[in-house]
């Protein structure tokens, strides 16, 4: 289930139908690491679980099962996971099932697509979040990490800010100002310049005391 380790040959072949793998992506895309991450941060309608056989290379092995899951506009990190901890089990036992009459032949990947391609691990610095992105973008990528993941991190004179949540503003106009400038600040919300429009942070945690006219740092 989701086995962050290669085997080799050796291994692979002591078993008489071999082993397979469970894993939360719709390979032959999105392959390797931290796949609903990389799901809703491409914007992604849809997140896959596979059931596939093991081989030497990274998620390649031939298609024993696989189903789809819709995202909408208001799931992020936190509800895919918990979906897929649900359906990765129901899915795994259905495949294990498929076995009670022999050996399965599973489906190349090269059948549906002849590269397909690999989601790199997210690591230590990932989470920075660049205001010179579209609202949409930045809208994909806080909820892509939000909690339980580690947040996004954004930061004003050096000091840290974890955002959690942010709101598309509806309506909002296209126009140049100073990308990363705040806008307005209330109880509810902080408005923010972002490339191409504003975005709302709504959920977020600092020591800092946010102002009217801050600058958050580009990277």
């Amino acid at each position: 289930m989701s086995f962050n380790q290669i085997f080799k040959n050796k291994i692979i072949n002591l078993t008489k139908y071999k082993i397979i793998n469970c894993h939360a992506g719709k390979i032959p895309f999105y392959r390797g690491r931290n796949i609903l991450n990389w799901a809703l941060i491409n914007n992604e309608e849809e997140f896959g679980i596979t059931i596939h056989y093991v081989d030497k290379g990274v998620d390649t092995g031939d298609i024993i099962l696989q189903e789809t899951y819709p995202i909408t506009i208001q799931d992020n990190y936190a509800t895919l996971i918990e979906r897929a901890y649900i359906e990765c089990a129901n899915i795994l036992y259905k495949a294990v099932c498929l076995f009670k009459n022999g050996g399965i032949v599973g489906k190349r990947q090269a059948e549906i697509d002849p590269t397909g391609f690999y989601c790199s691990q997210r690591k230590l610095g990932d989470e920075m979040l660049s205001w010179s992105h579209s609202s949409k973008d930045i809208f994909n990528f806080v909820r892509a990490i939000c909690f339980p993941g580690p947040m996004a991190r954004a930061f004003i004179n050096g000091e840290e800010i974890k955002i959690n949540k942010v709101e598309l503003v509806n309506g909002a106009i296209s126009y140049k100002c100073i990308t990363g400038a705040i806008l307005n600040i209330n109880k509810e919300k902080v408005l923010v310049k972002t490339g191409d429009s504003v975005i709302k942070i709504t959920e977020y945690e600092t020591e800092v005391k946010l102002k009217v006219g801050d600058r958050f740092e580009i990277k």
